[in-house]
C-alpha cells in the first residue's frame, strides 16, 4: 500500500461526507463540482493555509505536526478510530525503525482459558483478521476454522468469501462493513505487511462488495455490540459481543459471544454447547477403544 495515496484518498472521502452546513460554514448556493467541503473550507476551519492543506491531501506533507493533525480531524468531525488511522497515515513508522511483528501465536495459556468457557464461544484474532484460537462453541457458531488451511482462517475471508457466512449473518451488509472497517484500519497500522496486500488482492478480485466498501475508507475498531444468527442447528440466536484487547500483545484479539440469561438464545447456545460435549465425549470412547 502507497502511504501517501492512502492519505490522499482517506482525506477526501472524509471531506466529501461533510456539507458546510454541517460545520456551520454558509452555504452560498450553487452547484458544487465535488460533494462535501472544498479544500479552502477545510484549511479554514483547521485553521491552517489552504496551500499547506492541499500539500497534505496530495501526500506531499512532510513533517505535520500532531497539532494540525488533531486540527485537520476535529474539523472533518473524525472518530477515535479515524484519529489514529489519520495519525498512523500521516506520521508513519520507517520500516527500519518498526519492530519486527512477532509470530501469530496464541499463548497456551490463553487458548486454556477460552477452552475452559464452555457455554461462551470465544475466538481469537491477529493481524489480518486472522482467526488464530477458538474454542470448540465458537467453532460450532461460527464455522469450522479447524477444517480449514490456516491461510484461509481470515474473518475477511470468511465473511466475503464463504457463502455460508450470507446465511449465518442477519445483517450481513453491516456485518461485512464492520469487517472492512476493521482491516482498514490493520492496513493503517501495517503499511508494509505484504501478506495484508495479497489478501486485500484476493479480495477485490473475489468480491465486488468488498471492492466497493474497500473503496469507501471507512475505518473502526472493533468493540462490543450485537450480532443476530440464523445458525443451521441452533436456529435464530440473537448474541452480544464483546472484544478484548490483549495488553502484551494489542495485535490479538479475544471476542466472545453470549445470549442474554433467561433468552432462548440463551438455551439454543446452551443445547448448541452441549451438543459439542456429547460429540467430544463419543470422540474420545472411540479414541480409547
Amino acid at each position: 500500500m502507497d502511504q501517501r495515496t492512502e492519505l490522499s484518498e482517506f482525506l477526501r472521502s472524509r471531506r466529501a461526507r461533510l456539507r458546510p452546513q454541517d460545520v456551520g460554514l454558509p452555504e452560498y448556493g450553487g452547484r458544487r463540482r465535488v460533494p462535501g467541503l472544498r479544500r479552502e473550507e477545510l484549511a479554514q476551519l483547521a485553521g491552517v493555509s489552504v496551500a499547506y492543506y492541499i500539500r497534505l491531501e496530495q501526500g506531499r506533507g512532510r513533517n505535520v505536526s500532531s497539532a494540525v493533525l488533531d486540527a485537520i480531524a476535529t474539523a472533518l468531525r473524525l472518530t477515535s478510530a479515524e484519529r489514529d488511522h489519520l495519525m498512523h497515515l500521516a506520521r508513519p513508522v520507517s520500516r527500519r525503525l518498526r519492530p519486527a511483528a512477532r509470530p501469530q501465536r496464541v499463548r497456551p495459556a490463553l487458548q486454556q482459558l477460552i477452552d475452559t468457557m464452555e457455554h461462551v464461544p470465544a475466538y481469537v484474532i491477529g493481524r489480518r483478521l486472522d482467526i488464530i484460537g477458538w474454542n470448540r462453541l465458537a467453532r460450532a457458531l461460527l464455522g469450522d476454522f479447524a477444517a480449514l488451511p490456516p491461510e484461509h482462517r481470515n474473518l475477511a475471508r470468511q465473511v466475503f468469501l464463504d457463502p455460508a457466512a450470507r446465511a449465518l449473518y442477519e445483517d450481513w451488509d453491516a456485518k461485512a462493513a464492520d469487517v472492512v472497517g476493521y482491516l482498514r484500519r490493520d492496513a493503517g497500522r501495517n503499511p508494509h505487511d505484504p501478506d495484508m496486500a495479497s489478501l486485500i488482492g484476493e479480495l477485490s478480485l473475489g468480491s465486488p462488495e468488498f471492492r466497493r466498501l474497500w473503496a469507501a475508507h471507512d475505518v473502526q475498531d472493533k468493540g462490543f455490540g450485537s450480532k443476530v444468527l440464523h445458525h443451521p442447528l441452533a436456529g435464530r440466536l440473537v448474541l452480544a459481543y464483546e472484544t478484548l484487547t490483549l495488553p502484551a500483545d494489542p495485535d490479538q484479539q479475544v471476542i466472545t459471544y453470549h445470549a442474554e440469561p433467561g433468552s432462548p438464545s440463551a438455551v439454543a447456545l446452551r443445547l448448541l454447547a452441549s451438543g459439542q460435549e456429547k460429540t467430544t465425549e463419543r470422540t474420545l470412547s472411540c479414541s480409547e477403544a
